[in-house]
């Protein structure tokens, strides 16, 4: 349900930003970068090392935050944003978007491995 929800709002901001096009798909790619490169390097090794858990996240954050400026700067020199506020609005939507995603993803993945020890247990002999 929520992921028809997210697809539809999806769709319909893409035909209201009809005329700006350029600019919704720049928002999209940049938070999907951002969020990726700041997600990716946040829980890369925060499990297998605990103690690097707020270094992580603090270097997380820093890659989310040079790649949005870069993504902003090299797509306003390259003219695809004509609209700051369809930009913008994109972005926000599409980084909470990504962000519930790959929490999501990281919670399927954990219930998996979860799943795959439990049966691991059971099959040994005691």
């Amino acid at each position: 349900m929520k992921l028809g929800l997210i697809f539809l709002i999806s769709i319909v901001a893409g035909i209201f930003s009809g005329e700006h096009y350029h600019s919704f798909v720049a928002g999209f790619a940049v938070a999907a970068i951002a969020v990726g490169s700041g997600y990716w390097l946040a829980f890369r090794s925060s499990t297998r090392y605990p103690q690097l858990a707020l270094l992580m996240l603090l270097l997380g954050l820093a890659a989310k935050m040079v790649v949005t400026v870069v993504g902003v700067m090299w797509s306003l020199e390259a003219n695809l944003i004509n609209s700051p506020i369809v930009f913008s609005l994109s972005y926000l939507f599409f980084s909470i978007v990504v962000t519930y995603g790959y929490s999501k993803l990281r919670e399927y993945q954990m219930q998996k491995r979860s799943v795959k020890e439990k049966q691991k247990l059971q099959t040994q002999p005691a």
